[in-house]
């Protein structure tokens, strides 16, 4: 069969649903929805201009990421993270990110390194708050990133986006920006000195720094036993 009209390669495109779950985590990880906020399935469909099937399919992408929960009477709402669960998340984070980081040293090319540094300075030269968070992220990618691996990586970058709001928090105290640069900066010199287990040992300190800041502005938020060791 031959059609003369240009055919669009529906295969590539996304569908409604994952450009759906892209937009609603965008809004969750920014603030802009609220924790226990309700994600009411007819108002999203009314903005995308789609029925509420895509929509409920959206919101079960992010029930699997640990976004958003579905309550009998109440329906989806933003997904709160318990003090417990905060803490459990950084104690994960240190085995996870300390032990990347001894497996990407080894790896990295003068071009990883010329990447970081060049994260590190659009993190710091950054003026908008509502950034900071996603720059860090960039930031620890780089750094992870000559290790090549990808399992490893998903995981962190989950953690990562459960708790970038906290995150924000964290690198809006005072100094909390330039303290970040700071230790980022330190680690960045271990890996130019190819000292893997330096750059693990500053990035098990940097990650329990900002769960000791998270916790003292936190009202209750004791922190995990890591921490409280380090004191």
């Amino acid at each position: 069969m031959r059609l003369k009209s240009e055919i669009p390669d529906i295969g590539s495109t996304p569908s409604a649903s994952v450009i759906i779950s892209k937009y609603l985590r965008e809004a969750i990880i920014s603030g802009e929805l609220a924790e226990n906020e309700p994600v009411r399935q007819d108002v999203i469909a009314g903005l995308f201009n789609v029925s509420k099937i895509p929509v409920r399919e959206a919101l079960k992408i992010l029930e699997a990421e640990g976004l958003v929960v579905f309550h009998r009477n109440r329906g989806a709402v933003v997904a709160t993270i318990t003090e417990p669960e905060l803490a459990q998340m950084f104690e994960v984070r240190v085995l996870l990110e300390s032990d990347i980081m001894r497996l990407a040293v080894p790896r990295m090319t003068e071009g990883h390194l010329k990447k970081i540094a060049k994260a590190c300075d659009r993190f710091i030269n950054e003026d908008d708050p509502r950034r900071w968070a996603e720059l860090n992220w960039e930031i620890h990618y780089a750094f992870y990133e000559a290790a090549n691996r990808p399992f490893m990586m998903d995981m962190i970058r989950s953690i990562h986006d459960k708790i970038e709001r906290y995150l924000r928090l964290q690198l809006s105290v005072v100094d909390g920006l330039i303290e970040a640069d700071m230790e980022h900066r330190k680690i960045l010199q271990a890996c130019i000195d190819k000292n893997a287990e330096k750059a693990a040992g500053l990035m098990k300190e940097h990650i329990i720094g900002v769960c000791r800041d998270l916790y003292s502005h936190l009202p209750g938020f004791t922190g995990f036993d890591e921490t409280k060791k380090e004191k």
